[in-house]
């Protein structure tokens, strides 16, 4: 936090780092610490293939994962992180790495497949506040992207999954990462009344995952379908708005001003839909539509206790909408 000093007064009057800014700061302090070789696993071209390539599932990742970096390397990785998260969001990230030491447990693994510190830290570009550039955070259950044009932020595609969803054994029973997403989301749905449920409820059998996988490019066929916004009450839609403002607050306040500007654009164009069961443990997907930004959660594998949740921008995603403002910027310069 930065800071000015009122000189009538002498008290220091707070300012907040703009999130692009304190990215840049964070990135560069981090690539600064790695050594030669570290540094052409972790840097990319920011025009590179695989700044587009994402995924959430367990398997190796191109960048520099934690297990490979010294202890203060990983400081400063994590202070990356955290720079394109708020606290709370942090926190789920760190604690969905963390559940790879249950897996480990639960699956007798050795440590290879299930390892807490095989998530992959890479940077396109070069951290800049006036340029173009980005930077990925991914393993397994976690997959943050961010793009910076301009001193500007797109924080999409944003992946957040839990494994076990819930700890049903051992001293770390009963923690839920991904409460806040799972619960709001079965507030809503008992909140509707049976002929809204009827229409929300799309399918009555789960999705097996979340619809648009790891998509480059996010897009559902055909028309929303489920539940308008329209067709709600007002505590319905406090409680859709409630919803999207959990997903919303994963990100830096001032980019979670943005998505929730977004939600506020949108109004009462939004659309809910449900398949699977309703009841706590059926297997069971959601998802928030709106012409700008998605939302999906599932929570269908392991007896229902896997959650996979995403929040995807249907044009902004890696940067697509500042990066074509930027292009026509600077051919109507040329």
């Amino acid at each position: 936090m930065l800071g000015s000093v009122d000189s009538r007064t002498g008290k220091i009057h707070p300012q907040r780092a703009h999130a692009a800014s304190l990215m840049t700061d964070c990135a560069s302090r981090f690539l600064a610490a790695l050594n030669a070789d570290q540094r052409r696993i972790a840097i990319f071209p920011f025009d590179s293939d695989e700044r587009l390539n994402w995924h959430f599932i367990p398997k190796e990742r191109k960048g520099l994962p934690l297990r490979e970096m010294t202890p203060y390397q990983k400081h400063l990785a994590s202070a990356l992180l955290a720079a394109g998260l708020s606290q709370t969001g942090y926190i789920k990230a760190v604690t969905i790495m963390s559940l790879e030491d249950v897996l480990k447990i639960l699956e007798n693994d050795s440590g290879e497949r299930r390892n807490p510190e095989k998530y992959y830290f890479s940077v396109f570009g070069t951290p800049s506040n006036s340029g173009m550039w980005g930077y990925r955070v991914e393993g397994h259950h976690l997959s943050q992207n961010y793009t910076v044009v301009n001193g500007k932020v797109i924080e999409a595609p944003s992946f957040f999954g839990s494994n076990p969803a819930e700890v049903r054994e051992g001293p770390r029973k009963g923690l839920r990462t991904l409460a806040g997403e799972d619960d709001l989301g079965m507030e809503l749905i008992h909140s509707l009344n049976e002929r809204q449920q009827k229409i929300a409820i799309v399918n009555p059998t789960a999705y097996q995952d979340i619809l648009t996988e790891a998509s480059r490019k996010a897009a559902l066929q055909g028309q929303p379908s489920g539940l308008s916004a329209s067709q709600m009450n007002a505590n319905q839609f406090d409680a859709l708005m409630a919803l999207i403002e959990e997903y919303a607050r994963n990100v830096p306040d001032e980019l979670a001003e943005g998505r929730l500007a977004q939600a506020n654009q949108a109004g009462r164009n939004i659309y809910f839909a449900w398949s699977g069961g309703v009841n706590r443990g059926d297997p069971r997907y959601y998802r928030v539509q709106t012409p700008s930004f998605l939302i999906e959660l599932d929570d269908t594998q392991d007896n229902a206790n896997h959650i996979h949740s995403v929040w995807r921008d249907f044009t902004g995603d890696f940067g697509h909408d500042l990066l074509q403002q930027h292009y026509q910027v600077s051919h109507q310069k040329k």
